[in-house]
Formats: C-alpha cells, sequence, structure tokens
C-alpha cells in the first residue's frame, strides 16, 4: 500500500520556481495528500485524485513515446490511476507504461519525478467531471518495440521537434526540459 507521506516528500522536493504552473500544481497535490482520506482512489471526484504518467525516453534519448488515447482523443503520454497493490508511486506510473503500450524500461528502482501536473477529465464512464493530480516520471525505453493496447488508438515515438504536430500540452513540453 501507497505511503502518502512518502509521495508528499516527493512531490514536495520537486521545485521549479521558474515554473508557475508546476508549481501551483504542485501545491494542489500537496493539499489533496494532506487533507483527503483517500488520495489514491479512483473514486474520490471531490478535489480528484492522484494519476501517474511516464514520459518514456526511446534507446538513443531522441524521441519521447506518445499514445493517442481514445477516449480523449489527443496525444499524451501513457498513465492513469494509482492501484492499491502499487509499492510505490513511481511504479504505479511504470505499470500504467507498460500496461498502455507494452515497452519494457530500463530497470530504474527510483525514477525521477519530473513533472506535476492538475487537469480536468470530462464526464464518462459514469464518472462526474474530476481532476487528476497527475506526477509525471522519466523512464528509458529498452528498445523502440510498443504493443498498442485497447485503451489507444496509436502509439507513436516523437522528437521534440515534432511535438507541436503532436499538439502535446505545455506540462509535457516542460517536464521534457527538466530530463
Amino acid at each position: 500500500m501507497l505511503d502518502p507521506r512518502a509521495v508528499h516528500d516527493l512531490v514536495r522536493s520537486l521545485a521549479d520556481p521558474s515554473d508557475g504552473e508546476l508549481t501551483k500544481s504542485r501545491d494542489l497535490v500537496l493539499y489533496i495528500l494532506e487533507h483527503t482520506p483517500t488520495p489514491f482512489s479512483r473514486d474520490q471526484f471531490t478535489p480528484g485524485h492522484i494519476t501517474c504518467t511516464g514520459l518514456v525516453l526511446s534507446p538513443a534519448s531522441d524521441a519521447v513515446l506518445l499514445v493517442h488515447h481514445r477516449r480523449l482523443d489527443r496525444w499524451l503520454l501513457p498513465g492513469g490511476h494509482v492501484e492499491p497493490a502499487d509499492p510505490t508511486i513511481a511504479d504505479a506510473a511504470r505499470r500504467e507504461v507498460l500496461e498502455e503500450t507494452g515497452v519494457l524500461l530500463d530497470p530504474d528502482p527510483s525514477p525521477r519525478l519530473i513533472g506535476i501536473d492538475v487537469h480536468g477529465i470530462p464526464p464518462g464512464k459514469g464518472e462526474p467531471y474530476h481532476l487528476h493530480h497527475d506526477l509525471l516520471f522519466a523512464f528509458r525505453a529498452q528498445s523502440r518495440d510498443t504493443q498498442l493496447s485497447h485503451e489507444s488508438r496509436a502509439i507513436a515515438w516523437s522528437c521534440p521537434d515534432e511535438f507541436e504536430r503532436y499538439d502535446l500540452p505545455r506540462n509535457i513540453r516542460r517536464a521534457y526540459t527538466r530530463l
């Protein structure tokens, strides 16, 4: 079971005074960890719940792994909900990357937290509009081999000069600069 105190300490450790959006999102994640009973539960809609994402670099570090999310109909990094069996918050991100893309990741017992973003999720699947308090971790792939899951329409490797073409959100672009 995840230790909210360990996640709190990890989130507090990520600071970039030049990035106001990161600071705002970090403060909101700290709030949810300090003031809600079940911050990792996908059933907590007010004020939302913590999720995890993986920014996966290709083996040559020249591209980032993207998924075209079926429900949200846009290109994003692989990620999703925390599960009760996840030993650590970074393991939740690692599991989500594997489930959504099949990519094999380099073994790294402590992947770096490189971004935090709080964003809205539209209603659907019997859930109301709610917030994802997303923690973004850096990983490296062992190969470019992938396997498409039912959650995505496509998978792509994107070089940084293609980020505009995929219309990647600013939080992903900002996190990429922290690698």
